[in-house]
């Protein structure tokens, strides 16, 4: 793992401080990672990018060495409102007022949530190995529940799956990891490393349960709020061939619907973890994306 270059900063926002890695010059793109990760995941894929692009790698309010703020019962610290408005503001401190965003996973649904609250604001969006929040909730079955166990898992209360999770985080982490990734891809040791360091503090632990108990409340509320919201810019919508959502759901027909302009979709061949497992593939497809072209078939 190397971001040689890289300028780190921590830029204080409204409500909480966020970790960044910034590269590159040119268009900005802020690059979200996903659950249990960091920045970190992007590291494979950064430097590709900044070769045409001043590229911003976050970590998420809750996640790496951003602020940890504490739960509230209503999981509002966590909403994918809240996280959105924070990368603004960051982005905001660092000089881009326009900028495309690139979210896998739980950063796929903070960037959404960004597109329809800041539509003046995202260019464009890239989201990966992702389906809408809401009708996963809607269509849960005995595959997605089995699939993504975590979902239902980590929302329980009275701190039932941080004691849990906090007996060995850095087991639980490693285990998540192999359970999504292809078979037998091996993460770079370098970030693994950084997952678990930034995953084993218990705060983290209790920080991603609120993200999750947050998806299943708040945000689903703020769905329901605004059901004629649409995504206005171009939308990339990318999935693992070999990973669960897309064995379980059409994953582009998903979006279709969540979106008033153009959606390009198409599958990589690798698990969920597409920028680790797929660099070169990612990298291409999000080059072509944001030049305002197609990604390579």
């Amino acid at each position: 793992m190397t971001w040689a270059g890289a300028a780190r900063r921590r830029v204080p926002t409204g409500g909480a401080t966020i970790n960044v890695r910034v590269l590159g010059e040119g268009p900005p793109v802020l690059l979200l990672h996903g659950y249990p990760q960091t920045h970190a995941m992007w590291h494979a894929v950064a430097p590709r990018l900044a070769e045409r692009h001043t590229v911003v790698a976050a970590d998420l309010r809750g996640y790496g060495d951003s602020d940890k703020p504490p739960g509230d019962p209503a999981h509002a610290a966590y909403a994918k409102r809240t996280m959105a408005r924070d990368q603004v503001e960051m982005m905001d401190a660092l000089g881009f007022t326009r900028f495309a965003v690139c979210g896998h996973d739980r950063g796929g649904r903070v960037g959404h949530r960004m597109a329809l609250d800041h539509p003046d604001r995202v260019e464009r969006l890239a989201v990966l190995d992702i389906v809408p929040t809401a009708h996963v909730f809607a269509t849960t079955d005995q595959a997605l529940a089995t699939a993504y166990y975590h979902w239902f898992f980590l929302i329980q209360p009275d701190g039932l799956p941080e004691r849990m999770i906090g007996h060995d985080p850095g087991w639980y982490l490693r285990e998540t990891l192999r359970r999504w990734a292809a078979p037998g891809f091996a993460f770079d040791p370098a970030a693994l490393a950084e997952y678990v360091r930034c995953f084993s503090a218990p705060e983290a632990v209790h920080a991603a349960c609120e993200d999750y108990r947050a998806a299943a409340s708040v945000d689903l509320a703020h769905d329901a709020a605004d059901p004629g919201a649409r995504i206005r810019c171009p939308l990339l919508v990318l999935w693992g061939e070999r990973g669960a959502m897309h064995r379980i759901y059409d994953v582009a027909a998903t979006w279709a619907p969540r979106a008033a302009g153009p959606v390009t979709a198409r599958s990589l061949d690798c698990g969920h973890f597409l920028a680790e497992e797929a660099p070169e593939a990612t990298g291409a497809a999000l080059l072509g994306f944001l030049s305002g072209g197609a990604p390579p078939a």
